[in-house]
């Protein structure tokens, strides 16, 4: 069963919502929900690797993101993050995200975020190779506890 509620998330992750954050309707612009599942997701990497992970021979970015808002959140006020992984493959995961903002179970919305990973490799001009490459077992371990 796909996470939804707020305890059905094995991590959850504090973010403070910020002045420019809410557009001219009241509530927080859509655009910054992604914003919240690319700090989540990152932060709890960094955090359960214990390592700058822009450092690894392989990096993930971002190849698909997706949102489906459910309710509005405000400014101020925190919001918490729930991670979860739907997928773990040898060179991609699929990370769910909730937001959850005051003491409702319900989240204001539900993301999903595709890591791919690539080799880090860089020849300091204009090229990079940026091929496919395998999650480094850093990460592997780090997110395996959040596979549903």
């Amino acid at each position: 069963m796909e996470p939804r509620l707020r305890g059905e998330f094995p991590v959850l992750r504090v973010i403070s919502t910020r002045w420019e954050d809410e557009d001219i309707y009241g509530h927080v612009n859509n655009v910054v929900y992604y914003s919240f599942f690319d700090t989540a997701v990152n932060g709890f990497l960094i955090e359960a690797s214990r390592v700058d992970i822009r450092g690894l021979p392989a990096i993930g970015l971002v190849a698909e993101s997706r949102c489906e808002f459910l309710a509005g959140l405000r400014f101020p006020g925190d919001v918490q993050a729930g991670v979860a992984v739907e997928r773990l493959g040898t060179s991609s995961i699929i990370y769910r995200i909730g937001l959850f903002q005051g003491a409702s179970d319900e989240p204001a919305a539900i993301g999903r975020l595709v890591h791919v990973y690539v080799d880090n490799v860089h020849d300091y001009g204009d090229n990079e190779t940026r091929k496919v490459a395998p999650i480094p077992e850093i990460i592997v371990n780090a997110v395996r506890p959040l596979v549903f």
